[in-house]
């Protein structure tokens, strides 16, 4: 699990990563949202991660800005803003557009470490979906034009009849197709295979 913190005061800086890394997390810090994106394309993006953000890095690339370019880039770390009381407004908009969430300077260390724990545990979970998905990509790439068809079907609540009836095929035929279907796709039966799909909508 890694810590990213992002901001511009050396001092909260370096007491957060002391904090973090008191309870056992990995921490990697940068002074500039700029020094975060130019170093984003080497950082691994299949550990669970989060970033603690701070909203206001004048003159610099505020914190806001960077979330949004994170957003376009399609990096969804959690992030946890860090925001004084001026701009509690910026971080409940950022709340209502992703962000996991914010804290208003002064923060108890507590509130800080149990936010990033559970912020890690929601990365992890986008990890798994993510590896899934990808999995899951990879298998529909090796059915046919036809099995996508019998598939389709499948997830109509067709069954081989009605499936050879739409087609235009045999019913043995179909089954053929289903079978080799369900045998690409790792699945047992439709039960399975709607299942394993769905993962690609969460």
């Amino acid at each position: 699990m890694q810590v990213y913190i992002i901001d511009d005061e050396e001092v909260l800086r370096d007491s957060l990563s002391w904090l973090l890394e008191s309870r056992d997390l990995s921490c990697k810090t940068f002074a500039s949202g700029e020094l975060f994106l130019a170093a984003l394309p080497v950082l691994p993006r299949n550990t669970p991660s989060c970033i603690i953000l701070d909203i206001r890095m004048e003159p610099l690339m505020s914190g806001i800005e960077l979330f949004h370019q994170l957003a376009d880039v399609r990096q969804d770390w959690p992030i946890i803003f860090l925001s004084g009381h001026g701009d509690i407004s910026l971080a409940v908009n950022a709340v209502k557009q992703g962000a996991f969430d914010f804290l208003e300077k002064p923060f108890a260390d507590n509130q800080l470490v149990d936010r990033v724990f559970e912020a890690l545990a929601l990365s992890r979970q986008r990890v798994v979906i993510s590896v899934q998905s990808n999995a899951i990509r990879q298998r529909l790439e090796t059915i046919s034009p036809r099995e996508q068809s019998v598939m389709e079907c499948i997830l109509n609540g067709r069954s081989s009849r009605e499936a050879a009836e739409e087609l235009d095929m045999a019913v043995r035929t179909v089954e053929v197709h289903r079978a080799s279907l369900f045998k690409k796709m790792g699945v047992k039966g439709a039960v399975e295979l709607i299942n394993l799909l769905q993962v690609l909508e969460v």
